[in-house]
């Protein structure tokens, strides 16, 4: 029976971060790019996405205590491994955020300023790419936890 609720919590919270990170990327920027001008559409998507990585840190941590609690439960009925595929994807993502948005983050501002080993485009492709593989992982996440056992 927990292993139900924890797959439908488990579920809804990646739903929600998943929702959350397709109206920021896919929505949100782009329409600010398409309304503003560009160095103000810039400020304010990296605001969004720096919003988007503090709310992923918190929510990702989250998934992955369900996720850990998940597969205990699945180890407890012998149907497996306590140290899942959620748990894994969940710490896929929090990697994602990490590397995408918070190692990346000083070497961006530093392309910027003309500084660095790498350009601005080539940084903020590598930032974006981050991003894209965050989202899958946790669209995939909310349907591994949608499938828990009933």
């Amino acid at each position: 029976m927990k292993a139900v609720v924890l797959g439908r919590l488990g579920a809804w919270l990646a739903g929600a971060w998943t929702g959350l990170m397709i109206g920021i990327g896919a929505v949100a920027a782009p329409v600010l790019f398409a309304l503003l001008p560009r160095a103000d559409a810039g400020r304010v998507a990296a605001r969004l996405f720096s919003l988007d990585a503090r709310i992923g840190l918190g929510a990702g941590a989250m998934l992955v205590l369900i996720g850990l609690q998940f597969g205990r439960e699945r180890a407890e009925r012998g149907r497996g491994s306590r140290f899942g595929l959620e748990l894994g994807l969940a710490l896929a993502a929090l990697l994602c955020i990490v590397a995408g948005h918070y190692a990346l983050l000083p070497m961006i501002e530093e392309a910027r300023a003309g500084q660095g080993a790498l350009s601005f485009g080539a940084l903020h492709a590598i930032a974006s790419a981050f991003f894209v593989v965050k989202v899958a992982i946790v669209a995939v996440l909310a349907w591994r936890f949608s499938a828990s056992p009933r």
